[in-house]
C-alpha cells in the first residue's frame, strides 16, 4: 500500500460515498474504487459494505482508519519538516457564531492545509476580507456565494414527552421551558411567530444551548447541523418551516485577492452537506413522479 491509497481510504471513510470522495481527492471514481479494492486485498479484509446510498465502513475499517490517519498525519508532518516558510498571504475571515463544528472544520481545512496562507479568524461583525454568514446578514456592499441551506429544528432532552411526536406545532411549545440563543440570525422571525414569554435560559453559544438541552433545562430551536452533531439531544421537525442559507460574503467594491479567489474556488468544489443533498433528492423524486 502507498500513502495515496491511505488518503483515498480516509476520504471514503469520511464521505461514505465514492463520488464525493473522488471529488475531494480530485481523481476519478474508478481510480478511488480500485484503490479501495487493492487495500482490501492487501489487508485481507472488507473495509466497506457497498450499497445504493454509498459506502458503509465495517468494523475493520473503523480500526484501520485510526492507523491510516496517523500515518497520513505523520507523512504530512515529515513533508513539512524542512520546508522554508513561504511568503504568506494574509486572509481575515469572519465567522458567525452559530456554525456547527463539522461544517466549520470543513470550511477551514482548505486554508489551514496551505502553508502560504496566514489565516486570522474574527467575528461576523468585525472587519474581514470575507465572512461566512447567513444570507439575511449580507450587507448591501457585499456579494454572496451560497454554500448550503438548512432548516431549524427543535432540540429536546431525550426523556422529554415531546420526543414522542414526529413534528412539533407552535402550540406544543406554548408552555415548554425554552432556551434562547444570543446570536440567532433569525431571532426577529421567532419573536414574531410566538407569544411573549420568559426563557428558561439564554445561551451565549450553540454548544451551551445544546448542553442545556441535554441537561434537561429546556428545549431549543437551533439550526439542524448544530442539533444533529450532538448525540445527547433528540431532534424533531417544527411545523413552521424556517430555513437559513449560509454562504461566503465578500466586498463588492473591489476584486477579491488571489488567496480569497482560491478559497472561493475550493469551497465551491466541496460536496454539498447532507441537508441540501437530501433536499435536492426530494426535488428529483417529485419531478420524476410528476408532482
Amino acid at each position: 500500500m502507498d500513502i495515496r491509497e491511505l488518503r483515498y481510504f480516509a476520504a471514503v471513510f469520511r464521505e461514505r460515498n465514492l463520488t464525493a470522495a473522488a471529488r475531494r481527492c480530485f481523481i476519478s471514481q474508478p481510480s478511488i474504487s480500485a484503490a479501495i479494492t487493492n487495500l482490501e486485498m492487501e489487508l485481507g479484509t472488507t473495509l466497506f459494505i457497498r450499497h445504493k446510498k454509498g459506502m458503509a465502513p465495517t468494523e475493520a475499517a473503523e480500526q484501520f482508519h485510526t492507523v491510516a490517519r496517523r500515518i497520513i498525519d505523520e507523512a504530512d508532518a515529515a513533508r513539512n519538516l524542512f520546508r522554508r516558510p513561504a511568503v504568506q498571504n494574509h486572509l481575515t475571515l469572519g465567522l458567525m457564531r452559530t456554525l456547527d463544528v463539522a461544517r466549520t472544520v470543513a470550511l477551514l481545512r482548505p486554508l489551514t492545509g496551505v502553508s502560504d496562507v496566514a489565516l486570522r479568524l474574527v467575528g461576523a461583525d468585525d472587519a474581514a476580507d470575507a465572512r461566512i454568514v447567513a444570507k439575511n446578514m449580507v450587507r448591501r456592499d457585499e456579494h454572496f456565494i451560497p454554500l448550503w441551506s438548512e432548516r431549524y429544528v427543535a432540540a429536546l432532552p431525550p426523556s422529554h414527552p415531546l420526543t414522542l411526536k414526529k413534528t412539533l406545532r407552535a402550540a406544543d411549545l406554548a408552555d415548554v421551558p425554552m432556551i434562547d440563543r444570543c446570536h440567532c440570525e433569525r431571532s426577529e422571525f421567532f419573536k414574531r411567530s410566538r407569544a411573549p414569554r420568559k426563557p428558561a435560559a439564554i445561551a451565549e453559544s450553540e454548544d451551551w444551548a445544546i448542553a442545556l438541552v441535554a441537561a434537561g433545562v429546556g428545549v431549543a430551536i437551533v439550526p439542524e447541523g448544530v442539533a444533529r452533531a450532538n448525540p445527547d439531544v433528540v431532534v424533531r421537525e417544527i411545523e413552521v418551516v424556517v430555513r437559513r442559507e449560509v454562504g461566503l460574503a465578500y466586498g463588492a467594491e473591489r476584486p477579491p485577492s488571489e488567496v480569497l479567489r482560491s478559497f472561493m474556488a475550493k469551497l465551491q468544489r466541496q460536496r454539498l452537506p447532507a441537508g441540501r443533498r437530501k433536499e435536492a433528492g426530494r426535488r428529483r423524486t417529485k419531478a420524476s413522479s410528476g408532482a
